[in-house]
């Protein structure tokens, strides 16, 4: 199951904090769709049916079935660039990042 590292609870924390979303709000990541590759990343008020709720001190990730199969046991990480920009990645559990 996806783990969140701490650098990516602190960003979707302040995501979802600064789009004024209902409590319970958090990030919602989808498997590929009409044709398109790769996964995407939107905010959400609440889980779709079937989704994985990943939760780590206040943020929330829900994940579609689809991209849960394609993300396994990964973590999500985050960064922030210089223009404020957040970038998503994944990576191996437990690699000292976050």
């Amino acid at each position: 199951m996806l783990e969140l590292t701490d650098t990516a609870t602190e960003v979707i924390r302040t995501i979802v904090d600064n789009s004024e979303m209902p409590a319970g709000s958090g990030l919602r990541v989808a498997g590929p769709n009409d044709g398109q590759e790769g996964l995407t990343i939107s905010t959400a008020n609440t889980p779709h049916e079937g989704d994985q709720v990943v939760e780590s001190e206040g943020a929330r990730v829900f994940v579609e079935p689809t991209a849960a199969v394609m993300l396994g046991d990964s973590a999500l990480d985050a960064r922030i660039d210089d223009d404020g920009a957040v970038q998503f990645m994944l990576t191996t559990p437990g690699s000292g990042r976050g």
